[in-house]
């Protein structure tokens, strides 16, 4: 007996056309319903009433009986969910043999967080664990504890309908597409209002976390909402029971406690446009409700006939728009009490309140599109003012529905006045541009809102484009918008939703075409709208240019300062370039009798220049090979000239294909231009025809071993690697991009990671990524392309596979083509070595950020140490198979012996001589797997260069290997040509498991029978400080140095302490190495991957068994550690009788300029600051620009702590004054500075200057800088003066700010520095149109002023600015000043000439309105 009503798990549900069908397989008939579904509960929904042979409405009564029942129909709910309306399970021998299989089948039909594990009676007091103890009939409860949580079982029975079922119903929807490899699949994220208040809302994502059950989301949004939430209804009042229903809700729901459903504006698109469109407020704003208007309200009657069409009706909440002359309404929601409301021939009818709207002159109707049904046919609407009785009559006869006509789910109309202007209903043709970078495009909803004179369109979604999908990468999309006639077009308001997995975009610009007027609109962004990029934000509001020819003009100019922020680098002093001409496909070059062609080899000598003078971008062209002669435009002739003479200055002017003119600096217009044969104009036929002017310009040493380079893919992109290893090229150019180069041989290189060390780029089974680990799939062919400076990566392992890029930015194995996404444009961060010595840069190295490729002839050889994987240059290996029948003098022949362990780990050598040393070479073949084995010998063959009388090697492996152990027999090493052997008995297990736990071994050259030099166990102790949280969990590596070379970097593993380098601890380590003679100094490496593994080390402390002396190396200092601006992991400590100033890693003698400065911070509670500190010193000849002294998130500027650096101030003179703060960024920037302390290393002049301040924006006066007179014994100080700055925003429209704002005062003294104004005087809200605002800086007097500096950052939704004049007056003790500085222009990058920093100069108050400052770039 089944009951009315009552619907059985085995339902078979089809969504399609928006019909149910029930179909129900019983035994008593068979019934097939159909009904049109709806979200609105007054739907003529049908019950479901079976067909059966009884007619009563009860459940079929249990009957006991004695005898065993073949198959019994059991129920089984959900503990403690009243919601879940159970699952019917028919349970016999055939379907279930155990107890444990039906828990399985169970647990796949009711949702419990770690499937069912438990079944126990209704109330919970007795478990079930046989299949015998289940009764035919019965209910039963699932837990997956033991713990079970009873349920109303007569709720539970009484189900919801299907589709608002939190069960998973029995339909078998067509799965999702797969995610691409390594691509997460997205949560659906959801908009939660708060019930009543729509303005509190909160985005939540659907993940499995928090969607393990109904109760468990409730108690999730309660938190997120912050108010107890016990219901949920959809955002047109009907109520949600059900996990399900909020899965297949339109996207929106209200979240209430226990009171009832409260109607409110629940849009989710409205909330894409911001609450008030800023410049246009005197004709269009948003109000609030009825019942804040004014007494000038009126109400109007509102009648809406749907169609008697097919589907006409809707299930989706209407709403409208009325336009007036001063203003329009807000939306209004056409709510009905009974749920009837839009349906089919049915007329609605409404009374609103609007507010003092003016004469109304348009209206907007339209739908949220939610439900299952929310398409409606719109036949006619009547408005009527109450109280005026004026009418009007609007026959509307169209479709807002996604699926009919042109899309569009809104409509205006325009209303007709008598003797009033009638407006139009036009198409705007948009045109929108997603930018060329990588992963520009998106796949989110993508809404846009235009505003003219006449009002605005309202947000629409772009959906319907010509392109067959939209907002692609590179694409122009076009659309169509119909809207009442707008007038002239001032602004547009575009944004997305953020929904879908690719929901950033990098919009170009914007064309709106009216096509009734004609007029085009060009609306310039070139910025993201994501909320991981730029500033975070998703919507922009964009202002209309004068005309298409000054935008693309300005779009030209923007395209050009962005090469040049990405090429510059090429130009700076020191580098050596070659010019590629496009048109003669030959180098330019410069020959000893001083004629220049363009007909160049790539390897020509006379092809190459050094740059050796750079300012800006004017430049001078040295020959490399002919160092008294440069480039020169001599009178429009190019020509070889001595340098130092004003047409060797040659101007550099790059183009947006990423090449260069070079125009004469003393003659513009002039540049060096060659025809197609390569020759100069004054050479050609045709004279200054078919010339052209065009280099594309090569870096010589971009990828020398162990340079760090950028492999960029635009022009603000770069080839980056992710946390989990895979790589994309839409990285940002930071130093999470930054590549170290490994050379391997003449045009083959590795790359690693530098923020994630031991991770090479690679290509391995049709896969791109950066997990590499430095074998034969890491290895890469160079390819340089000619035509645009690019280089192409081609896997040595498998030859015709490039690194390419996917358009969404990730990287993929490809086939090369000429398309851009095979091409990377290498940036140099440090230069390399053609001959590397062994290790990474060391501090004093690393703290140039870009330094010149040096010719090994020129530098001494230099003993360093590095990794024991291929952290550093691979050697080149040769296959020992191969034959070649010339031997050179290099040339080795090594043989590795392994004994009873082997390892498939990376095996490096080092082969150290008395000139020099080799390595790491990485003894590796093809087929890695088959090397070191068991009792086998391993043949390798390597060049060894200059490096003298070899004396001994180091071997070792990196631990990679499941083996943790490798036993090494023997290396024996033979010369090629002269076959001298040279035999090194090793007989030594390499295991961090072993006593030392070093994964190296030394051995000497044996002479004679005895070592050379004598194999020392090196005891060392490393002092970690007393200091909060100094210790440390990261690995710490240490490296010997001596007069003999070094130990290499050795990671410090094995110590006399359980748990290594605790707070206040000695740990105690031991290291094996050939005798290093006299120790000179050690290197201390600290890999943290965070600030909460930064290591205090106090000191290290090394003996060798056989002296009584030690070598005590002072550190005193954090590790990793700020210098300059960059961060180092590493340190060198000298031994203590050598070292100067171990704090500032000073060892040598104090050069001429040098300072010690000392910074202290305060003691008070929380002085200390996690903000970058800048320091300026002022003298009379100049001034030392910003030094970066460090950040407070690398263990400086700490409360109650002194902080010691070296800078040098030579050639500056005399110093007047200094400037101290910081950049206010990290999570607790403000700092408490008690004093500076300035010394001369030479003369040990001393000045100490007391502060006892804030530096903090929301202490004393807000300023984030503090300047100090230098008190000197000869003079007197310059006082302290305060400047009281008067600012006037301009009246035109829309000349007010929500940037911050800048200014820079200039004197005869020097200047104030950039100084933010946030703190107006006058005015609550600053630089508002029409206002004069006040603010104030304290700075050491600047004598009289000359001009100013004011910029702002562009940032906030009105950012232009228009500023009338600037007014600074100043008092100290024999004088005072009032200086006025006129301006009367834009700071807008799209107004007037697009800059946003003006340079005033100052000018008598009688000046006043004349003269416009200069612009500055």
């Amino acid at each position: 007996m089944k009951r009315a009503g009552y619907i059985p798990s085995d339902i078979y549900v089809n969504y399609s056309n928006n019909l149910n069908i029930f179909f129900f397989p019983w035994k008593e008939g068979f019934s097939l319903i159909s009904s049109k579904m709806s979200e609105t509960p007054s739907t003529s929904f049908s019950m479901i009433h079976p067909t059966s042979s009884e007619g009563q409405d009860s459940f079929p009564r249990h009957l006991r009986v004695t005898h065993p029942v073949v198959a019994k129909r059991i129920s089984f709910y959900k503990s403690g969910d009243p919601q879940f309306s159970g699952v019917r399970v028919v349970v016999n021998p055939r379907s279930f043999k155990t107890f444990d299989a039906l828990l399985d089948n169970l647990s796949r039909k009711v949702p419990l967080p770690f499937g069912v594990r438990n079944i126990s009676t209704p109330r919970g007091r007795h478990s079930i664990t046989r299949l015998e103890d289940l009764e035919d009939g019965e209910s039963y409860l699932c837990s997956h504890t033991k713990k079970v949580q009873p349920v109303d079982l007569d709720k539970a029975r009484r189900r919801p309908r299907p589709w608002l079922s939190s069960r998973a119903l029995s339909i078998r929807e067509p799965r999702a597409p797969a995610a691409a490899p390594g691509v997460p699949r997205v949560p659906r994220r959801l908009m939660v209002f708060r019930n009543g208040d729509p303005k509190v809302r909160r985005v939540v994502l659907l993940s499995r976390k928090v969607t393990q059950s109904f109760e468990a989301f409730l108690r999730h949004l309660t938190v997120v909402m912050q108010y107890p939430v016990a219901k949920l209804y959809a955002t047109d009042g009907r109520k949600v029971p059900s996990l399900q229903a909020v899965i297949l809700s339109s996207g929106a729901v209200v979240a209430a406690g226990r009171e009832p459903f409260k109607p409110g504006n629940y849009d989710i698109q409205k909330y894409l446009l911001p609450a008030r469109l800023p410049g246009i407020s005197h004709r269009v704003h948003r109000r609030g409700n009825a019942k804040s208007e004014s007494r000038k309200s009126g109400n109007w009657k509102v009648s809406i006939i749907t169609s008697d069409l097919p589907n006409a009706g809707t299930s989706s909440q209407i709403y409208i728009i009325i336009y007036g002359q001063h203003r329009s309404s807000v939306p209004i929601y056409l709510y009905g009490t009974d749920g009837t409301r839009f349906q089919e021939g049915q007329e609605d009818i409404f009374t609103i309140t609007v507010g003092d709207i003016g004469t109304p002159l348009k209206m907007r109707i339209g739908h949220t599109n939610s439900g299952l049904s929310p398409s409606w046919h719109c036949k006619e609407i009547q408005l009527q003012n109450v109280n005026s009785g004026k009418g009007f009559y609007i026959p509307v006869q169209r479709w807002l529905a996604r699926d009919q006509e042109d899309g569009e789910i809104c409509r205006e109309f325009p209303l007709l006045n008598k003797g009033g202007p009638i407006l139009p209903v036009t198409i705007y043709e948009v045109y929108v541009a997603t930018g060329e970078l990588w992963n520009a495009g998106t796949v989110a909803n993508v809404y846009i809102s235009i505003c003219g004179e006449k009002g605005d369109t309202g947000s629409r979604l772009l959906f319907r484009s010509k392109s067959s999908c939209n907002f692609l990468r590179g694409q122009t999309d076009t659309f169509f918008l119909e809207a009442v006639h707008l007038g002239d077009l001032c602004k547009i308001v575009i944004g997305h939703d953020g929904l879908g997995p690719g929901n950033g975009w990098f919009l170009d610009d914007v064309v709106v075409k009216d096509l009734t007027t004609s007029n085009e609109y060009v609306f310039f962004c070139h910025r993201w709208l994501d909320q991981g990029q730029d500033d975070g934000k998703i919507v922009r509001e964009l202002h209309a240019r004068d005309n298409n020819i000054f935008s693309a003009r300005q779009k030209l100019e923007f395209q050009r300062k962005k090469t040049w922020v990405a090429e510059s680098w090429k130009f700076l002093k020191g580098n050596t370039l070659q010019f590629y001409s496009k048109l003669s496909r030959g180098f330019v070059r410069l020959h000893p009798d001083g004629t220049v062609d363009a007909n160049g080899e790539k390897t020509d000598k006379y092809g190459l220049f050094d740059v050796i003078f750079s300012k800006g971008n004017i430049c001078i062209f040295q020959s490399h090979e002919l160092r008294h002669l440069c480039l020169a435009l001599d009178n429009g002739s190019v020509t070889g000239m001595a340098g130092g003479r004003a047409p060797t200055e040659l101007r550099v002017l790059h183009q947006p294909s990423r090449s260069v003119l070079l125009e004469s600096a003393l003659l513009p217009g002039h540049t060096v231009s060659f025809n197609r044969r390569g020759r100069t104009a004054d050479e050609s036929p045709a004279g200054y025809a078919d010339l052209s002017g065009e280099f594309v310009v090569f870096v010589k040493g971009v990828f020398c071993n162990s340079a760090v380079v950028l492999l960029a893919t635009s022009l603000c992109q770069a080839l980056c690697l992710q946390p989990d290893g895979n790589c994309t090229g839409a990285g940002s150019q930071s130093e999470r991009s930054y590549w170290k180069v490994h050379k391997i041989s003449s045009g083959i290189c590795m790359f690693e990671s530098v923020k994630n060390v031991r991770m090479f780029l690679r290509i391995q089974d049709g896969r791109c990524d950066g997990a590499g680990t430095g074998d034969a799939d890491c290895h890469f062919k160079i390819r340089k392309n000619l035509e645009n400076a690019s280089v192409s990566l081609e896997s040595v392992k498998s030859p015709g596979l490039f690194v390419g890029l996917q358009p969404d930015g990730q990287a993929k194995p490809v086939i090369f083509t000429k398309d851009e996404n095979v091409c990377f444009y290498p940036q140099v961060i440090k230069f390399g070595r053609e001959n590397p010595m062994g290790m990474s840069a060391t501090p004093n190295q690393g703290e140039k950020k870009i330094q010149e490729s040096k010719d090994p002839k020129e530098s001494p050889a230099e003993y360093e140490a590095d990794n024991l994987i291929c952290s550093a240059a691979t050697q080149k290996i040769r296959n020992p198979q191969s034959s070649e029948t010339l031997l050179s003098e290099d040339e080795w022949k090594v043989r590795v012996l392994t004994g009873d362990t082997g390892t498939q780990a990376n095996v490096t050598l080092w082969v150290y001589g008395d000139k020099g040393v080799t390595g790491p070479v990485s003894l590796s073949k093809y087929s890695p797997e088959k090397l070191f084995l068991p009792r086998q010998e391993d043949e390798f063959q390597v060049e060894i260069r200059n490096i003298g009388e070899i004396y001994k090697i180091r071997i070792g492996h990196d631990g990679t290997s499941g083996q943790p152990e490798w036993s090494l027999q023997r290396v024996t090493m033979q010369h090629r040509k002269s076959k001298k052997i040279l035999d090194f008995v090793a007989n030594a297990g390499m295991s961090q498991i072993q006593a030392d736990g070093d994964l190296v071994c030394e051995l000497p050259v044996i002479k004679e029978g005895q070592p050379v030099f004598p194999v020392v166990r090196y005891h060392v102790d490393v002092y970690t400080g007393q200091l909060k949280q100094a210790e440390t969990e990261a690995a710490v590596s240490l490296c010997l140095f001596g007069e003999r070379g070094d130990s290499g970097l050795r990671l410090l593993h094995k110590s006399n302490m359980p748990v290594r380098f605790r707070r206040g601890q000695i740990d105690k380590f031991q290291v094996e190495a050939v005798s290093l003679g006299k120790l000179q100094k050690v290197l201390l490496r600290c890999e943290a991957n965070d600030e909460s593994q930064y290591w205090y080390c106090e000191k290290v402390v090394v003996r060798e068994p056989s002296a009584a002396s030690e070598s005590i190396f002072t550190c005193e200092r954090w590790i990793p550690f700020m210098s300059q601006g960059i961060i180092f992991s590493e340190i060198e400590l000298y031994v203590q009788e050598m070292q100067i100033n171990h704090q500032l890693k000073i060892q040598e003698e104090a050069n001429d300029g040098d300072w010690k400065v000392t910074v202290a911070t305060g003691d008070l509670e929380n002085a200390g600051t996690t903000a970058t500190v800048f320091l300026y010193v002022y003298g009379e000849v100049q001034y030392s620009g910003p030094i970066i002294l460090g950040s407070g998130k690398h263990q400086l500027f700490s409360p109650n702590s002194a902080d010691i650096f070296k800078i040098n101030l030579k050639g500056i003179g005399e110093i007047y004054k200094i400037r101290i703060g910081h950049d206010n960024s990290g999570k607790d920037p403000k700092w408490y500075l008690e004093e500076v302390r300035l010394e001369n290393m030479s003369t040990f002049e001393l000045f100490c200057l007391t502060v006892d301040s804030w530096i903090a924006e929301d202490e004393n006066d807000g300023d984030t800088w503090k300047e100090m007179p230098i008190v000197a014994a000869n003079k007197a100080p310059l006082p302290v003066v305060v400047y009281e700055i008067h600012i006037h925003t301009g009246t035109k429209p829309g000349a007010e700010t929500e940037s911050n704002v800048f200014i820079n005062l200039i004197g005869t003294r020097g200047d104030s520095g950039k100084r933010k104004l946030h703190q107006s005087k006058s005015n609550k809200t600053s630089f508002q149109r029409g206002q004069i605002d006040i603010f104030s800086i304290k700075a050491v007097s600047l004598g009289k002023l000359e001009k100013v500096l004011i910029s702002h950052d562009g940032k906030g939704p009105g950012n232009g600015w228009f500023i009338e004049n600037i007014v600074v007056k100043s008092e100290e003790e024999d004088s005072s000043q009032r200086v006025l500085f006129p301006c009367n222009r834009w700071l807008d990058e799209y107004q007037d000439d697009g800059k946003t920093e003006r340079e005033l100069l100052a000018e008598s108050d009688s000046g006043a309105g004349a003269g416009a400052g200069s612009a500055i770039s």
